[in-house]
């Protein structure tokens, strides 16, 4: 088999060049302009190492005008005084305070609250008080009203088993003066032979009885003390019921007799005022023998207390004899007013 290979045909042709010369090559590329390499800031650069325009022109380059603030810091420097805050922003107020033009731009909330912060007091007035009382809203708190004012709380003492109380205790809080002042004054009347127990029972009964019982019709002629709540209210609150019921029946005033101080061993009446407790002491003294006069209904423990009760809705609903025996002694008085002043040294 022959070969491939056959020397006898025409080689092919391989083109040669020669490799120019450097300095040839050097030439070439010196006429050509160079590109230059400008700096580019990244993202991560930091914002003071910022690039510099050739022709000092760009937003960079310009600082412009000086903050507000900043020219207002400067001059109280240069002046000696006391600059603004360059750490907090300007009030808008110290901005258009001296611009005519920007102050009428801006809102009329902005102009009305400025106009009322600079607004002169009323002539004839001063910003001060001159009197010598102390007042309660002027008077500063203590440090430790101001402390516990701020929300701090103060942690309890260990080993109490129960709450602190708040302090000031309220006046029912004392064991001794817990209940009513009218409802305390009047168990005490009930009472016969030292038996609070049994004055207590019915006190609590009367009170059951003006609880459940029907609002008063309240009559026009025997109108009761001013500023007393409507009639319909008054079940709502038994307390409330029996202290109107007797302030509005108690005397002002009682009559004293003085004997021989009129000649020849006549008495002479002078009128005495009374106090709150004198007061509703005569009127339940009143209502207790009205009570006491009136016809029983039944048997059992509760029939004095029932009674009792019904004679204050008499008394609130004008119906009861009371009123005529306070109307006595406030006429009685009237007549011997001129009797005050007996006894006195002029």
């Amino acid at each position: 088999m022959p070969p491939r290979l056959n020397l006898l045909l025409t080689p092919r042709v391989i083109a040669y060049r020669s490799k120019p010369a450097v300095g040839v090559w050097r030439a070439q590329h010196a006429s050509k302009p160079q590109p230059t390499i400008r700096a580019v800031r990244g993202f991560a650069d930091k914002s003071t190492d910022l690039p510099v325009s050739e022709d000092d022109k760009g937003p960079n380059t310009d600082p412009g005008a000086p903050h507000v603030s900043e020219e207002a810091s400067a001059m109280a420097k240069a002046t000696g005084g006391s600059g603004p805050d360059l750490e907090q922003g300007t009030p808008v107020q110290e901005v258009v305070k001296d611009d005519k033009e920007a102050f009428d731009k801006l809102p009329q909330v902005m102009k009305d609250s400025i106009r009322a912060k600079t607004a002169n007091p009323k002539p004839q007035t001063r910003p001060y008080s001159t009197s010598a009382i102390r007042r309660a809203d002027l008077v500063s708190q203590e440090p430790a009203e101001s402390y516990l004012q701020e929300g701090t709380e103060v942690s309890p003492p260990p080993g109490l088993r129960f709450e602190l109380p708040d302090l000031p205790l309220p006046s029912t809080s004392n064991m001794e003066h817990r209940y009513d002042p009218v409802v305390a004054q009047v168990t005490n009347l009930l009472m016969r032979d030292g038996k609070l127990s049994v004055a207590q029972r019915n006190m609590a009964l009367i009170l059951q009885h003006l609880r459940t019982a029907s609002p008063p019709q309240v009559s026009p002629t025997r109108p009761l003390l001013p500023g007393a709540p409507p009639p319909s209210h008054l079940p709502l609150n038994p307390a409330l019921y029996l202290t109107l019921a007797i302030d509005s029946v108690a005397p002002l005033l009682r009559i004293r007799s003085q004997r021989g101080a009129a000649g020849g061993g006549v008495a002479l009446q002078i009128p005495v005022p009374l106090g709150l407790r004198q007061r509703r002491r005569q009127a339940m003294q009143w209502i207790l023998d009205a009570a006491s006069k009136k016809q029983s209904r039944g048997s059992g423990r509760g029939g004095f207390a029932q009674k009792v009760a019904e004679e204050l809705v008499s008394v609130v609903e004008g119906r009861s004899g009371v009123w005529d025996r306070r109307g006595a002694v406030h006429k009685l008085g009237v007549s011997a007013r001129a009797n005050l002043n007996f006894g006195r040294k002029r």
